[in-house]
């Protein structure tokens, strides 16, 4: 696998941009309805606290098209309004100040209505998302077997209509339910388009199923160079994409963390309560609880003092632990030994020392 980042052309987004050289962005979607401004507004700020980079909001009446004008000057970040079967809300949505219009060539077939909402994008000077799912397919019409080509020659023949409008400003998703017919289909369009790619794995489901999911399927495209944004597609929390998502690619070494906490698995050695020391000390960090004396900053907590400075030696600060103490420890040396129920306060009295 290659970690050589694919070309593409650079899009902008609001203030945000999306491929060429720019760092890959982590989108979410709302879950509440649009026209609900107050509680989506709240939700989207929650979301930019995160670190969520663009917003897609559900457009499904024109009420939902209209709070865009009002929605936008409530936030910060860019906000992509997401349109299915109704053109004319696609329409709505641009005059109402959306920073990208998203559509899916499933559900709005009609070319003379495709025509109609790049004409408005173009005038607004907007990107349009091309978006496929596997659920928006006719895979009758298809003579192709696999998902993963019926997924890519669909994007590839809207592409060829849309291209001949004299319209670029487009970034291209075709997302499956799994994870093989995901990487078939980006990679077959990474190959024969040069447009920013936005990776996702669609209806993912919940709970660590899911992560492993969206782990594998954008982070097999990332390690390919393959992507410029993502999102991470859960049910749950919308806070949770984000953080999955800069997970995902702080794994890669596509974005610096601002701090890391390496822990050990647990085994038969280990003598004090690891999994709680490391919530702790995890939920600290999330909560800017901890003033870190630099950025990227790495805590290791360990359950024992066999191997645990040593896999940890890139770490800062950490504790190796022993029968009812443990070892703080610096840059893979140990420093000294503390008793077990001290070991939190002391770990973070030493973060906080020069």
């Amino acid at each position: 696998m290659s970690y050589k980042r694919r070309r593409s052309q650079k899009i902008v987004a609001g203030n945000l941009q999306i491929g060429g050289s720019a760092p890959i962005s982590v989108q979410s979607m709302t879950n509440i309805k649009t026209s609900k401004i107050g509680p989506l507004v709240n939700q989207i700020n929650r979301l930019q606290n995160a670190g969520c980079e663009l917003i897609r909001v559900s457009v499904l009446d024109f009420n939902d098209a209209r709070a865009i004008k009002v929605i936008k000057k409530e936030i910060n970040i860019p906000l992509c309004a997401d349109i299915h079967f109704n053109h004319k809300l696609a329409l709505d949505a641009i005059k109402s100040g959306s920073d990208k219009i998203r559509i899916n060539p499933g559900n709005i077939k009609k070319k003379n209505l495709i025509k109609e909402i790049i004409s408005a994008a173009k005038l607004e000077n907007i990107p349009v998302r091309i978006g496929s799912n596997s659920g928006s397919l006719d895979v009758n019409k298809s003579r192709e077997k696999s998902l993963g080509k019926q997924l890519a020659n669909s994007i590839l023949k809207i592409l060829k209509y849309i291209e001949s409008l004299r319209f670029n400003k487009l970034i291209i998703s075709a997302k499956a339910h799994n994870v093989k017919d995901t990487i078939e289909a980006y990679k077959i369009i990474a190959e024969k388009t040069d447009y920013p790619l936005h990776l996702g794995v669609t209806a993912s489901g919940r709970g660590e199923y899911a992560i492993v999911k969206s782990a594998i399927g954008i982070g097999s495209l990332l390690s390919y160079g393959i992507g410029d944004t993502i999102r991470v597609s859960l049910t749950d929390d919308p806070v949770n994409e984000i953080k999955v998502g800069y997970e995902i690619l702080q794994s890669l070494g596509l974005k610096k963390r601002e701090w890391e906490v390496i822990s050990c698995p647990t085994c038969g050695r280990t003598e004090i309560d690891v999994i709680s020391l490391s919530k702790k000390v995890e939920s600290l960090l999330m909560n800017k609880k901890i003033h870190l004396p630099k950025v990227p900053y790495r805590i290791a907590v360990m359950g024992c003092v066999v191997n645990g400075p040593g896999e940890s030696k890139d770490a800062d600060i950490g504790i190796s632990g022993g029968r009812g103490f443990g070892y703080i420890f610096k840059n893979g040396k140990l420093l000294f030994k503390v008793e077990e129920k001290k070991l939190l306060s002391t770990l973070l009295k030493k973060i906080k020392q020069k």
